[in-house]
């Protein structure tokens, strides 16, 4: 077997070949591209010798995507995807004193995956469909948190010179594009109370609203509230950072819109929807980020167990002493970990037995957050038993054992 550590760069791999011994066979620094990886296909053959097969060739790379990753695979190579903190962890072996080099990072991921690759998870096999699922799943994710933050911004502004758009604009939802269409109209309060009815519910005809003669007649009358004021050029100069938010925030709008309908053709041309459909507080965009994390591949999770413990929803055991404490766990995928929380609270509306369960964690003093964590951690193995089976969810099945022991209780 060979054994490869890839430290990767923007522009370059350093690579380090090893043999099962842990001798090193060869050091290299290789370009990005086609002709980085036909140069590491020529150094592994050079090195493996004829009768060497492509599954015994284990790589370790501090990344899980990207085409490099997707060239490894698609050559057979079992490749490893080491998580940062793990590779610096294991670095602390050699030595303390901090030195760093990409020539000792690539020898460091190849000492691991020949030394400690049954504690790595290798790169799971998704599917064409998986794949292009969570490309467009966490881009309209980071979009929305994007647009998140610009509006954590304008909000901040406005409170320093026109807290009054703030009140006006509450009904509207301050992210919503007519709200910022009405902010670049009139930016400064001085503009603000000479909006007039019939421009306010102009805009809001534009997009739609309902009862736009009383909303309208409620934002001018909140707009024309008395405030205290700033020196006129101070507030002109707010203005003008306030209508470069809302434009920015109108594109997000815009591009989320978008994206959310990639999401969705994506999301149901996979075969694994209607699974994730039939599952209780699960719509196309929830499911599309929970499929996009898990993946597709049949052979990733060996149990219910290890696919709760990957979604983070699973409690840690901390043991040392006479202490013994069970604890959530931090260190996950937030992306999941997000879907996986809105699933388990839209659940308590449309499962009886969801809502079943999740009283019970709290009748047992399990605050919120913890009864509705324990309550995800429930339903991703019941997503986990469907998805092994092909079966679509089952509200009596799914719960059976629980109501069992209820109607004992």
């Amino acid at each position: 077997m060979l054994f490869i550590g890839d430290d990767w760069a923007e522009d370059h791999h350093d690579v380090e070949v090893q043999d099962g011994t842990g001798q090193r066979l060869a050091i290299s620094r290789l370009p990005e591209g086609v002709e980085g990886i036909a140069k590491l296909h020529a150094l592994i053959g050079r090195h493996g010798g004829g009768d060497l097969e492509a599954g015994q060739v284990v790589v370790g790379i501090e990344t899980d995507r990207g085409p490099w990753v997707q060239a490894l695979i698609a050559a057979g190579y079992r490749v490893y995807a080491v998580n940062p903190k793990q590779a610096a962890r294991f670095k602390e072996r050699y030595g303390t004193s901090g030195a760093k080099s990409d020539r000792g990072d690539a020898h460091a991921l190849a000492d691991m995956v020949r030394i400690d690759r049954d504690q790595l998870r290798p790169i799971a096999g998704d599917s064409d469909q998986a794949q292009a699922v969570r490309v467009v799943a966490r881009a309209h994710q980071t979009l929305i948190w994007e647009r998140t933050r610009t509006f954590q911004r304008l909000r901040s502004t406005l409170r320093e010179y026109f807290p009054g758009a703030l009140t006006a604009y509450a009904g509207l939802e301050l992210t919503s594009t007519d709200a910022m269409e009405l902010l670049i109209k009139a930016p400064t309060p001085e503009e603000a109370v000479k909006l007039t009815k019939p421009q306010i519910t102009a805009v809001l005809a534009r997009h739609r609203r309902r009862n736009r003669d009383q909303r309208a007649v409620a934002i001018q009358a909140a707009l024309r509230e008395p405030q205290l004021g700033l020196p006129t050029p101070v507030t002109v100069a707010y203005g003008a950072a306030v209508v470069a938010h809302a434009r920015l925030l109108i594109a997000l709008n815009e591009q989320i819109q978008a994206l959310e309908e990639q999401v969705s053709a994506h999301f149901l041309a996979h075969p694994d929807a209607e699974i994730y459909l039939s599952m209780p507080g699960i719509g196309e965009i929830t499911g599309a980020r929970v499929l996009a994390e898990f993946g597709d591949d049949p052979s990733r999770y060996t149990s219910a167990k290890a696919r709760k413990n990957y979604a983070g929803t699973s409690p840690v055991t901390r043991a040392s002493g006479k202490q013994h404490t069970v604890q959530a766990r931090y260190v996950r995928n937030d992306r999941l970990a997000d879907a996986l929380h809105k699933q388990a609270f839209s659940a308590l509306n449309t499962s009886p037995g969801a809502r079943r369960y999740y009283d019970k964690q709290r009748a047992r003093d399990a605050g919120y957050n913890p009864a509705l964590r324990q309550l995800g951690n429930r339903l991703v193995g019941i997503l986990h038993g469907c998805l092994k089976t092909r079966t679509l969810y089952d509200e009596a099945t799914a719960w059976s054992h629980h109501a069992t022991l209820a109607a004992a209780a």
